[in-house]
């Protein structure tokens, strides 16, 4: 239980180094763009081949994959249209569009980024022993693109930068916890439903990536952030080839 509370302090930790970062250096809009693209990359790899393929892996039939994929894609959908209707559409936008949003919302708009990508940590230290390193690695770098993005419209939104830099180190902390509760909650799971949890998490990310990152990215580094999104992806690739 401590090592999956630990892995996932150090996957969500990024959040607060990218917050950092943003506090401490002011990064022009297309930089932030092509930063998120690459993110999104690392995020499409990890989906694909730490997600989606180890789920195919370990259920028996593909029905589990499948309802897994459409559950996690209903399920963040439904909760980002809530959370946008309350004020937290704009929590990734650079410009500073956060400022005419709810704060509440803003920060459960990012937990609800988050979670799911979080609770696998802590499922993949249960079944394997060990937190696969590619997919560490690629939660660790997606979460600094968006930190960065967030931070600087919050910052430009009026936020002051010890409230901006709680609210990540909250963040990070709410992450840990769910990597903990990744850990806890399936214990006694089948492989039916462990393929399910870790392909709902797939389609929660996937739907996040469509809806609220690589439209930031692409709005703000061009068509440029397409050879970001293939970089990073090759880059997450490798690690996972590595690993």
């Amino acid at each position: 239980m401590a090592a999956a509370f630990g892995w996932g302090v150090l996957a969500a930790s990024s959040l607060v180094i990218g917050a950092v970062v943003a506090l401490l250096f002011r990064i022009k809009l297309p930089a932030i763009g092509l930063i998120m693209g690459f993110g999104a990359g690392v995020l499409i790899s990890a989906v694909a081949f730490d997600l989606v393929e180890e789920a195919a892996q370990k259920s028996t039939g593909r029905g589990w994959v499948i309802a897994g994929l459409f559950a996690g894609c209903a399920v963040f959908f439904l909760g980002d249209k809530l959370i946008d209707h309350y004020g937290g559409s704009e929590r990734k936008d650079p410009t500073g569009g956060q400022e005419s949003g709810s704060p509440l919302s803003i920060v459960l708009g990012t937990v609800l980024d988050g979670i799911p990508e979080s609770m696998v940590i802590g499922l993949t230290i249960f079944e394997g022993g060990a937190v696969g390193a590619a997919y560490l690695a690629a939660v660790f770098i997606s979460n600094l693109p968006e930190s960065i993005s967030a931070t600087s419209g919050l910052l430009a939104g009026g936020w002051k930068k010890s409230r901006v830099l709680w609210l990540w180190i909250g963040i990070a902390v709410v992450s840990a916890v769910a990597s903990l509760a990744g850990y806890s909650l399936f214990q006694d799971s089948s492989p039916g439903v462990v393929a399910f949890v870790l392909a709902f998490a797939g389609g929660a990310i996937l739907t996040m990536l469509a809806n609220t990152m690589m439209p930031e990215a692409f709005e703000h580094g061009g068509k440029l952030v397409g050879i970001m999104v293939t970089l990073g992806f090759a880059v997450a690739f490798t690690i996972h080839l590595l690993d």
